[in-house]
């Protein structure tokens, strides 16, 4: 009783934190001719219920495609055609055929939060509850801190509560996936992840490891016996799931085809605003753009993103334990932002996702990412109005995940999974590894603190109008590119042992 009551008041405590962010202003308010993904997701509310499914991914006379045409899959369409139907019941103007483009009012800002609120209560803080109650070591107070760190993340909450998304829809069923895997009901897991793909298509980021995890543990049990029952209920499960979720496109292969061409617009480009990725800063120095036409950089991308990924697949399809599945989804997730086609910033959510899996087990790593990924949006922050709300909850999560969790004091070369960095770093002077990392540490927050600062606070050069960003991002990147690193080695390292875990706990 008394966890549950913990667990609540965690709970209620991000609840707030949520709705205090959304009383801010969202994504391209009042700011036509399209208004920002806030309208976005409302426009495919009127499209979803005013039109038929057939038209719903077509260029027609009554669904311009320009203006917002639904480019995700089918999952999404059928949770705006529910909204739809609410929104209809409470207001029809709020949906009304081209008449409600645009539209602004407090009832329906209030309206479209809640949407975000109840599909957070429904899916992905249950998930989070139960992931960290338990498939993570530790004591009760321990475990009941991490739900706490986990549900305040900042990026999340501004990205879908202030810029305004369902991300919390996709990242909760990937989540309930690998709760799924974790507690050993890999069919139940499957299905789950196979809802968060056919909700958001950047899902495949962490499509390889949930294949790799369940094909190795099939081989392991033997494909003559178990393996084989196993890996024809994990197929069955995933194919009547995609079925369920593409039925109504099913009958005209042309349509289905229409709906796969829209959720994979290639003909858009390497590069969208400044990213943290590879190409951007690399573009910095070399000028991609120029120097590569649209087929080879998409060729570039694809091999780079393979082989930055191939590692830790085959890593986990040889050893597939829950803690190689866990360090393969951060790598594999990594790869795709870093080295992948048409990263948005926002993809980053798909990163920390994965990386908070690990926020038990690697502390400081973890903080310290979470708040690199959350700078690494502040341009689009800003641009949304969000500069308070950034602040406020970037200031909090450092605050009680350093007091809750105590990443600094325990914080040794054993606790950070350090000691594949000792055997590379053999031939240098005897230094203290864990020292260096606190102290990297302090500087890197401390350099994101000034750059947010003077990001606001100064203007740029005439001549250099995004200095600013470029240095946002450039930063963020290599924070990343050294994360990256880090869980590859710690995925190549030997696991942590039980004694370890109980002697930290």
């Amino acid at each position: 009783m008394q966890t549950w009551s913990l667990v609540s008041i965690c709970v209620l405590l991000s609840v707030v934190v949520r709705w205090g962010v959304s009383l801010n202003s969202y994504s391209g308010a009042g700011k036509p001719p399209m208004f920002g993904d806030y309208e976005a997701q409302r426009h495919w509310q009127e499209v979803t219920y005013n039109l038929p499914l057939q038209e719903w991914y077509f260029n027609t006379t009554e669904n311009d495609l320009n203006y917002w045409g639904l480019d995700y899959p089918p999952l999404t369409a059928y949770h705006s055609l529910i909204c739809a139907y609410v929104a209809k019941w409470i207001n029809p103007e709020w949906v009304e055929l081209h008449k409600s483009r645009g539209y602004e009012s407090p009832r329906h800002k209030l309206f479209m939060r809640a949407t975000v609120l109840v599909a957070d209560l429904m899916i992905f803080i249950p998930a989070v509850v139960l992931y960290c109650l338990y498939l993570t070591d530790g004591s009760f107070k321990k475990k009941v801190s991490t739900v706490f760190c986990f549900l305040l993340y900042p990026g999340l909450i501004l990205i879908d509560y202030g810029h305004f998304q369902y991300n919390g829809v996709s990242l909760g069923f990937a989540l309930w996936g690998a709760l799924g895997l974790g507690l050993g009901w890999d069919a139940l897991g499957s299905v789950a992840f196979c809802l968060a793909l056919n909700y958001k298509q950047m899902e495949l980021y962490h499509a390889l490891p949930f294949f790799c995890y369940l094909l190795g543990k099939s081989v392991k049990l033997g494909l003559m016996g178990r393996g084989l029952f196993l890996l024809v209920r994990i197929a069955s499960a995933v194919l009547v799931t995609f079925a369920l979720c593409w039925l109504p496109f099913l009958s005209d292969p042309g349509h289905a085809m229409q709906v796969v061409r829209r959720i994979f617009p290639v003909a858009r480009g390497l590069f969208e605003d400044k990213v943290a990725n590879t190409w951007c800063s690399l573009n910095i120095l070399i000028k991609i753009r120029s120097i590569l036409s649209n087929d080879s950089q998409i060729y570039l991308s694809l091999a780079c993103t393979l082989l930055a990924v191939l590692p830790s697949c085959l890593r986990l399809l040889t050893k597939p334990t829950f803690w190689q599945f866990k360090l393969a989804l951060a790598n594999s997730s990594l790869a795709f932002f870093l080295f992948s086609y048409q990263v948005h910033e926002k993809s980053i959510l798909l990163v920390a996702l994965p990386v908070c899996l690990l926020l038990s087990d690697l502390p400081l790593m973890v903080i310290w990412f979470l708040q690199a990924s959350t700078f690494s949006m502040l341009p689009l922050f800003l641009k949304d109005g969000l500069l308070v709300p950034y602040a406020v909850t970037s200031l909090a999560f450092l605050f009680f995940s350093i007091y809750l969790l105590s990443p600094l004091e325990h914080c040794s070369e054993d606790e950070l999974r350090l000691g594949a960095y000792r055997k590379l770093l053999f031939c240098l002077p005897r230094l203290d590894l864990a020292q260096i990392v606190r102290w990297k540490f302090y500087i890197s927050i401390t350099a994101m603190a000034v750059l947010s600062v003077v990001t606001v606070a100064l203007a740029p050069p005439p001549h250099l109008p995004d200095l600013f960003p470029v240095l946002v991002s450039s930063t963020a990147f290599a924070h990343f590119l050294g994360s990256f690193i880090y869980f590859n080695i710690v995925q190549f390292s030997e696991p942590p042992s039980r004694k370890s875990q109980k002697k930290n706990n």
